[in-house]
């Protein structure tokens, strides 16, 4: 799970994007024309934290929002994510690091509105590598111009801001002040739960089959549960494979790739903030469960390659799990040492959708007008933001002009941002 892009951009964004995005963050719903928005039938395939956030803004704009997925929600990548929202050195370049940050303020709207717990206390990150060491302080002096309040603190601040922490004498620790946490599952079903209070359905377990047309246009979809009317098709589907091409036409260049994500049984308050520490990621929820998250993902060789063809959600079996979480809280309790005798009680490999260049893909399938295509890495970050356009964009028909940069017919290079 390491956050590593290829380069750091230092160049200048263009100021009236900047501040689109900061206009975006400040409210919840915009852009938005009531009169389209009644009668407005959409079906919104992926009950993850994307698909769930665009659902919450279409049923809150009035349109009539069915959910549909095969499994339940958050039951493939926003259930295996670290949950770590924020808008650090490796949102590159600047337009698209504004708009992770237009998503944070997002979520400090949903915490208010729909009462979900975040923890925003921010994250602590450094590296072993004195090379790497370096590089770090290029990026957080851009960071602090691009408008982050992230600075590097002294042992002394260090010892304060996390006592329980052994930081093994690190020197130049970066203290990114707005980041946060969330625990994605409970977010997802909030953000449904209160679609379902604007009229919205969720249907689950529910596969949707086809997409049937008359004149060209979308009338409805076949699903697993029947037949349902719609007007327009949201596919916010993450790394599934097919999909894109059997519904929309179009298929989404895509790298998706593995990272294990374990939970803890309940602990006492050990860590305030999200850590970001060599080889492990760490943060604790409100209910006490710490969250890891490893950093080097699997091993380059051919039994891993066959072991992960099938793309599984758990190891083959409960040796392997204990094994693997084993090494994990072993890294962990380096940093952390009250970590070294808990508990595991879930440890899931989760598939990050991540298009080819590492950007989001959102925008009507340029095969079909009234199908919506919405995936992408950082997903719990953006999903605020994401929500928002991706409503006004559906139920006006037209591009907002601020996701110009992701659009799904772009050309695709090969990026290795993460």
């Amino acid at each position: 799970m390491a956050l590593e892009p290829d380069h750091v951009e230092l160049g200048r964004i263009n100021r009236r994007a900047l501040l689109k995005f900061a206009a975006a963050g400040a409210v919840l719903s915009f852009g938005t024309d009531p009169l389209s928005a009644q009668g407005l039938r959409v079906v919104v395939a992926g009950a993850g934290i994307i698909g769930a956030s665009i659902a919450y803004h279409l049923a809150r704009a009035g349109a009539q929002v069915t959910v549909v997925d095969q499994e339940g929600p958050a039951t493939h990548a926003s259930r295996g994510t670290f949950a770590w929202i924020n808008a650090t050195w490796a949102k590159q370049p600047r337009d698209y690091h504004a708009l992770n940050q237009a998503g944070l303020s997002g979520w400090k709207s949903l915490q208010r509105l729909l009462n979900i717990p975040i923890r925003w206390n921010g994250s602590l990150e450094w590296f072993e590598q004195p090379q790497r060491q370096e590089r770090l302080k290029q990026q957080i002096h851009e960071q602090a111009v691009w408008g982050e309040r992230a600075r590097f603190v002294s042992s002394d601040e260090l010892a304060m801001l996390e006592p329980g922490v052994n930081f093994r004498g690190a020197q130049n620790v970066a203290y990114s002040e707005n980041d946060g946490a969330l625990d994605p599952v409970l977010a997802t079903n909030a953000l449904l739960d209160a679609a379902a209070g604007f009229g919205a359905t969720i249907q689950y377990p529910c596969v949707l089959n086809d997409v049937m047309r008359r004149s060209g246009r979308v009338t409805s979809v076949t699903t697993t549960h029947g037949e349902i009317k719609a007007d327009k098709v949201v596919l916010a589907t993450g790394g599934a494979q097919g999909v894109g091409q059997r519904i929309a036409d179009f298929e989404i260049p895509q790298r998706s790739t593995p990272g294990v994500i374990a939970l803890t049984e309940p602990l006492p308050p050990l860590l305030n903030r999200v850590l970001v520490a060599p080889g492990i990621h760490l943060h604790q929820r409100q209910d006490g469960r710490i969250v890891l998250g490893e950093q080097s993902g699997a091993p380059s060789n051919e039994a891993h390659a066959k072991r992960l063809q099938a793309r599984p959600r758990r190891f083959p079996n409960n040796t392997f799990a204990q094994q693997h979480t084993g090494r994990m809280i072993e890294t962990a309790a380096r940093f952390l040492p009250a970590i070294k005798h808990v508990k595991v009680e879930q440890v899931y490999i989760g598939w990050r959708p991540l298009p080819l260049d590492g950007h989001p893909v959102l925008g009507f399938s340029p095969a079909h007008a009234d199908v919506y295509l919405a995936v992408m890495h950082s997903g719990v970050s953006l999903a605020p933001i994401v929500g928002q356009l991706a409503a006004s964009e559906i139920i006006n028909g037209v591009s907002t002009g601020r996701l110009d940069e992701y659009r799904p017919d772009r050309s695709f290079q090969s990026v290795k941002r993460y």
